[in-house]
């Protein structure tokens, strides 16, 4: 395989389309923390470590349960288990993404620097909790709602209460949407000892879990959005984004999953997306 077939499996191995779930977030912790535009160099920096950060996660993630998409069908078509991409070759990919992101991180702050293992080990180890619990779903949560954490502190290494409630907003939006993706593997989880809330209470109730999530997620928007001071345009937001999660769950049942896809990737995207758009307009408007 050439060096641009090999570039392209290695993004579709760690889904580099899917930093629209993280980047915005970040994005937005950075400009609430800087109250207003943050500055190119933090913007670029931050870009480079969320990025990093993210194909880390990804690619140890896809290394570690190798064993276990080679037995999904679901999964047979990724580029480690058709080996378009080695193991080894993958955990040099990982070591480097390791390294950006800490060279990222003391590019910003010495907190920033500090940090840095703790964000690493913890977007690592996400990988290993389905081994373990079903509650997998909401530590994954925990690593992607360190986003606007990441990115307020980039500006400024305060920890404030609207960024905060961001990071609650966030576990809960991924951890419900999570729960969504994993319904589709209900079965062959049960039948190989993984854990998952699908898995545990089947997919019905792990529909209601999810949407029980995704209450909390508008919530502690809702609730960030009145800590940061965010002017009306950002409620307006809020609402929409509200109603995004509702049809989410309406487009997808028990009896029918076959638009679980359309629900985990496009509308996702267009929340993170949306949420940006609504710090901004609170900020400037």
């Amino acid at each position: 395989m050439n060096l641009l077939g090999k570039f392209g499996a290695v993004c579709r191995m760690v889904k580099i389309e899917h930093s629209v779930f993280a980047l915005p977030f970040a994005y937005a912790g950075a400009f609430m923390a800087a109250g207003g535009w943050p500055g190119w160099y933090t913007m670029l920096v931050l870009t480079v470590a969320m990025v990093a950060v993210r194909s880390f996660a990804m690619a140890f993630n896809r290394v570690i349960d190798l064993p276990i998409d080679k037995a999904n069908p679901r999964t047979q078509g990724r580029p480690l288990v058709t080996g378009e991409i080695t193991p080894m070759q993958t955990w040099a990919f990982i070591a480097v993404m390791g390294v950006i992101f800490v060279a990222a991180c003391a590019a910003m702050n010495p907190l920033c620097l500090q940090l840095a293992p703790v964000a690493l080990i913890m977007s690592a180890v996400y990988s290993l909790f389905k081994r373990f619990t079903w509650g997998c779903h909401f530590f994954l949560g925990a690593v992607l709602g360190l986003a606007p954490i990441a990115g307020s502190i980039a500006v400024e290494p305060v920890f404030s209460v609207a960024v905060i409630l961001f990071f609650w907003g966030v576990l809960f939006w991924v951890a419900g949407f999570d729960i969504l993706y994993s319904c589709q593997d209900e079965e062959f989880d049960r039948r190989s000892g993984l854990h998952s809330v699908p898995a545990r209470v089947g997919v019905r109730s792990a529909l209601i879990v999810s949407s029980f999530c995704h209450v909390n997620t508008s919530v502690f928007f809702l609730m960030a959005g009145w800590a940061a001071g965010f002017s009306w345009p950002f409620f307006a937001v809020w609402a929409l984004v509200t109603a995004i999660l509702f049809i989410e769950h309406k487009i997808i049942s028990a009896e029918d999953m076959s638009r679980v896809n359309m629900a985990f990737f496009t509308m996702n995207g267009v929340i993170s997306v949306v949420v940006f758009i609504g710090v901004l307009l609170g900020i400037y408007l």
